[in-house]
């Protein structure tokens, strides 16, 4: 999904370009080994266990074995399986977690995580293609499993991302990652989930800074909103046609889009085994109302991405089984008139109205590692820690499409997980181990390097100061 330049300079600016491009790479490459598959079943003891499908599990064990979860257990109920059980030499990993909370991997559910290296590097950021319409783009392909951002952000317990294209109308195909491979074909765990769309405001801007006219931007607004509902309604015609008569010419932009949209199969093929949904970015009343409704008489799946006035329109969003994806409640408010903790409140809100949701960092792609402090900041305000934990893990998983396989600690899932000192959507815990489908993660980091490379410094500059003279 690399952006398209046409080059039409001369040799000296192209060769100065693929200097540049040299250089930004090297500023954005991981230089840590990613960790082997799991060799040997890992035994986890001793560790308060947080399913987060079923309550707590006190002095808990658990089981992994070739990538999977083997099982959650009581101490007492692993004893009896464990009399039984024939370890192959040398036996299984052991680790004593005693005191300490074993959790689910956290995911940030709306990321460029992997297209995002350095922001004023405009080659290093890979997150949108030419053209207002490309439903044919997909993100994944285009993840870099090489960035610095990766490891730092798993460090903090964020295992795993839903990467977003995005600038456009209909940027392309998200993709759920996780955080450690050599290729993007490893870090797969869903290569699409469905359809980003980017809703353009409803109402014309009158702030001092806009120099368009209000009949302008309603002509443009009309103009966007007429792209979007027409490049769906030519991919439903599309696929009409292919039905009728397979021999129609393929057309890989409208092929993009039968995973959203809801028709009977052509000939001779299979149908949808799911409808995955359509991601729109909406935060205004107006933008939200009116994309639900359009995406309600097409028949479409839908998840918002923003929704800061979610709560405004509950009842439409209940009716068409709408989730949202929270983009960050460390924000300020959106009206004057708003209370000074519109945002920080905004996941109680939608848990009182019934609104299915989950929590995304709002955070540039550098900050992705504070995504748990973003449900923390709800907590504070409403939302009880429970609930908070389940929306970076449990609940993104499945508006994501992927808590088969993520999100809970339940026998069958990915061994993706993380042991903490604490709850990890507060500041203060430190995340000791991590498991990515049963790897054992190297936790350092770019910035765990500096961290070392300086205390050294202070170091060596007191053991000279106290020095004998």
């Amino acid at each position: 999904m690399l952006k398209l330049n046409t080059l039409k300079k001369s040799s000296a600016i192209g060769a100065a370009c693929l200097c540049a491009c040299a250089a930004s790479t090297a500023w954005g490459q991981d230089l840590t080994v990613k960790s082997p598959p799991q060799d040997l079943p890992v035994i986890i003891r001793h560790a308060t266990a947080h399913p987060i499908s079923g309550p707590a599990i006190p002095d808990s064990v658990i089981w992994l074995s070739k990538g999977k979860i083997e099982g959650v257990f009581t101490a007492a109920d692993f004893a009896n399986i464990e009399r039984t059980a024939s370890w192959q030499s040398p036996g299984p990993v052991e680790i004593d977690a005693t005191g300490k909370h074993v959790y689910p991997g956290m995911i940030a559910p709306y990321t460029q995580l992997g297209l995002d290296e350095i922001g004023m590097v405009e080659a290093t950021r890979d997150y949108h293609e030419t053209g207002a319409i490309t439903p044919e783009v997909r993100a994944i392909t285009a993840v870099n499993p090489d960035s610095t951002l990766l490891p730092v952000t798993r460090a903090n317990g964020v295992l795993v991302a839903g990467v977003f294209p995005k600038n456009g109308l209909i940027p392309g195909q998200p993709a759920v990652i996780q955080l450690e491979g050599w290729t993007w074909e490893d870090m797969a765990v869903e290569p699409s989930i469905g359809m980003a769309v980017e809703w353009p405001n409803m109402r014309p801007v009158s702030s001092w800074w806009m120099r368009t006219s209000e009949a302008e931007q309603k002509k443009q607004v009309r103009k966007a909103v007429d792209a979007i509902e027409g490049a769906f309604s030519t991919a439903l015609s599309y696929f009409e046609a292919r039905r009728e008569n397979p021999r129609t010419p393929n057309d890989l932009r409208w092929d993009a889009m039968r995973g959203v949209i809801s028709v009977p199969p052509a000939k001779g093929m299979m149908g949808l085994t799911r409808q995955w949904p359509v991601f729109i970015v909406a935060n205004d009343y107006d933008q939200i109302t009116a994309a639900v409704t359009w995406a309600a008489s097409a028949k479409l799946r839908v998840v918002i991405v923003g929704g800061m006035d979610a709560p405004l329109c509950a009842d439409l969003l209940k009716q068409n089984n709408v989730s949202v994806i929270v983009l960050g409640t460390q924000r300020f408010p959106k009206r004057d008139d708003s209370a000074y903790n519109e945002s920080f409140a905004l996941p109680a809100k939608l848990k009182d109205a019934g609104i299915p949701f989950c929590i995304a960092s709002g955070e540039e792609t550098p900050h992705e590692r504070n995504t748990p402090y973003a449900a923390g900041m709800a907590t504070a305000h409403g939302l009880s820690q429970d609930d908070a934990i389940r929306a970076v893990t449990l609940s993104a998983a499945e508006i994501l499409g992927v808590s088969g396989r993520l999100g809970s600690l339940e026998k069958g899932k990915d061994a993706t997980l993380i042991v903490t000192t604490g709850s990890p959507i507060e500041v203060s815990t430190q995340i000791t181990d991590a498991f990515i489908v049963g790897k054992r993660l190297d936790l350092s980091n770019k910035q765990t390097k500096l961290y070392e490379k300086y205390r050294e410094r202070y170091r060596q500059m007191n053991e000279l100061k106290n020095a004998p003279k």
